[in-house]
């Protein structure tokens, strides 16, 4: 974790007001990975820095925003800006630098695993096998994007290979938290999780696993 990180974590939690992590069942702290809702760019900004066990998690993170080259274009592609304003041409011509010179510093400051989108993919789950090995978790933000704050509705599923990995190296069956970040109440919602079942092949199981995660991240409520 560098310094940088570790400076803009704490000066959001001493000047913002205070956040609550609610559980709907204890944490037993077995390994596990956690799939908030996106939430815009605010998601991951409050997940790191108001999550009640952030500091034992590694986020995977978009290795086009930990690549200052790469940076530009994908800020285009994913709207930082409200498509067709006024302004569409200054912003177009001005954010994606700004954030190509202060975002890559940041992110690759903190707690994080880069995620390729190509055969370097690979890269993303050896790493994430080793912080798993060092006793950390993961966070995995699963939502597809749909461009200017917004998300599709519809889970990533790649990701899921995790699971068999973590079982096949490790031998653990790993836990799946649905998590949801209500911005407004500034209140993180853990549901209860799905657990990898390794007698059961992946693709049999990832319909109700990800059915779980878009039901916990899109409500924070909990079934009576």
């Amino acid at each position: 974790m560098g310094m940088i990180y570790k400076f803009l974590k704490g000066a959001i939690r001493l000047f913002s007001r205070k956040w609550e992590t609610v559980w709907e069942e204890p944490f037993d702290g077995e390994l596990a990975v956690f799939c908030p809702n996106h939430a815009g760019a605010m998601g991951p900004i409050r997940m790191c820095a108001h999550f009640e066990l952030t500091d034992d998690c590694y986020s995977w993170m978009n290795h086009g925003m930990m690549d200052a080259k790469e940076v530009p274009a994908y800020v285009r592609q994913d709207y930082w800006w409200e498509p067709g304003c006024k302004l569409e041409p200054l912003y177009n011509a001005t954010i994606p630098y700004i954030a190509a010179a202060i975002v890559p510093p940041i992110l690759r400051s903190a707690p994080g695993i880069p995620v390729y989108h190509d055969a370097r993919v690979l890269k993303t789950f050896r790493q994430s096998i080793e912080r798993l090995k060092e006793g950390k978790h993961l966070i995995i933000f699963t939502e597809q994007p749909a461009g200017h704050g917004t998300s599709e509705g519809e889970l990533n599923s790649g990701w899921l290979q995790i699971t068999t990995m973590a079982w096949r190296t490790m031998k653990v069956k790993l836990k799946i938290y649905p998590v949801n970040i209500d911005l407004e109440k500034r209140r993180i919602t853990v549901a209860k999780p799905v657990q990898f079942n390794p007698e059961i092949p992946l693709k049999e199981q990832e319909a109700d696993i990800l059915a779980a995660i878009k039901k916990g991240i899109s409500t924070g409520q909990f079934e009576n």
